[in-house]
C-alpha cells in the first residue's frame, strides 16, 4: 500500500463514490436492497416521476442511468456545476435528483453522472433507514479499523452529498483498495461480498467496456484497460488505484488546480497518473 500526500483529511471527491458502492453492496448482502435489478424508486420513492423513475439500480451504478446530464467543469452552465452552486447557495440535493429529466434509455449509455451516485445514497438511506454517515461508520469505518474519523459534506437540509463529499485520511482511503485487492475480506471477515468485489470491477456492457483513450466502469469504479487494474477517481486527481497482479494499491489526495480548465487531456492528467501508478507497481 503507498500513499502519496499528507496524512491530514481531505476530500476524496469521487473517490467516494467507490464507497458508496460498497455500501449497496453490503445492504444487498444484508436483504436491506433485493436485487440491482430494482427500480431505484422503490426505495427512494421521491423519484417516481423524474428521470430515475423504472431505472435498475444497475444502470445508475453503471453511470448509465438515462438521465440527461452535462459534467463538464470549464462550463458554468454545466450539469454539474448548477450542482456545485446549489451546494454553495443553498437547497436539497434530493430535490435536485428528483427534477432530473430522461435524456435516453437507461442501459444504453455510458454518461458519467455525480447525481446517479447521490441516488445510489438516497437507495441505501431509504433501504436501511439509517444515513449514510451510520452506515459507512457501522458497515466499513469500524470494520476496517480506520485510524480517524471521516465525515460528509452535506447540503443545507443536513443530506450527506454522496457524489462526492466524504473526507477522510489518505490511509483511510486506501483501506477500500487493500479490501477490494483482497476480495472484500478484512482481518479475516468477509466485509463485501467477493461477488460484489468481482462485479464491481468488472464492465459487462459494451458501452462500459474500455477502448483506446477511454477508460471503462463498473459500479462505480474505473476500469483503464484489459490488464485487472481498476480505480476509484475524484476531481483534481484524487485516487484509490489497485493493481492484482503486483498487489499494489495507491492512495493519492493531493490536487491540481488547473484539473478541467478546458477539456483537453493535458488539463486533467488521468493518463500521466496512470503510468507514475504502473511504474510504481512494476517496481514493487
Amino acid at each position: 500500500m503507498i500513499g502519496l500526500a499528507s496524512s491530514g483529511k481531505n476530500d476524496g471527491w469521487s473517490v467516494g463514490k467507490s464507497f458508496v458502492s460498497a455500501l449497496v453492496g453490503i445492504a444487498i448482502g444484508e436483504g436491506a436492497i433485493s436485487s440491482i435489478e430494482d427500480d431505484v424508486a422503490r426505495y427512494a420513492p421521491e423519484l417516481k416521476g423524474s428521470a430515475y423513475d423504472g431505472v435498475r439500480l444497475k444502470d445508475v451504478l453503471q453511470m448509465s442511468s438515462g438521465a440527461r446530464w452535462t459534467e463538464d467543469y470549464s462550463d458554468p452552465e454545466s450539469d454539474i456545476n448548477r450542482w456545485l452552486r446549489l451546494l454553495a447557495e443553498g437547497g436539497s440535493i434530493d430535490a435536485f435528483a428528483a427534477s432530473s429529466v430522461r435524456g435516453c434509455d437507461p442501459g444504453t449509455l455510458s454518461r458519467y453522472n455525480t447525481t446517479d451516485t447521490h441516488v445510489l445514497g438516497m437507495v441505501v438511506r431509504g433501504a436501511t433507514r439509517r444515513s449514510l454517515t451510520e452506515y459507512l461508520r457501522e458497515k466499513l469505518w469500524d470494520p476496517l479499523g480506520a485510524e480517524a474519523d471521516a465525515f460528509w459534506v452535506v447540503d443545507s437540509t443536513g443530506v450527506e452529498v454522496a457524489g462526492g463529499g466524504l473526507n477522510a485520511t489518505l490511509r483511510d482511503y486506501a483501506r477500500l483498495g487493500v479490501l477490494y485487492l483482497n476480495g472484500g475480506v478484512w482481518d479475516g471477515r468477509q466485509i463485501v461480498s467477493e461477488d460484489w468485489v468481482k462485479a464491481s470491477v468488472t464492465p459487462d456492457a459494451p458501452h462500459l467496456m474500455p477502448s483506446p483513450g477511454s477508460s471503462g466502469y463498473g459500479l462505480q469504479w474505473w476500469v483503464p484497460d484489459s490488464s485487472g487494474v481498476y480505480t476509484a477517481i475524484g476531481v483534481y486527481n484524487q485516487f484509490v488505484w489497485v493493481d492484482p497482479a503486483s498487489r499494489t494499491v495507491i492512495a493519492k489526495t493531493s490536487a491540481f488546480r488547473r484539473y478541467a480548465a478546458d477539456l483537453q487531456p493535458e488539463s486533467y492528467r488521468i493518463a500521466d497518473h496512470f503510468a507514475l501508478f504502473r511504474a510504481i507497481a512494476d517496481g514493487t
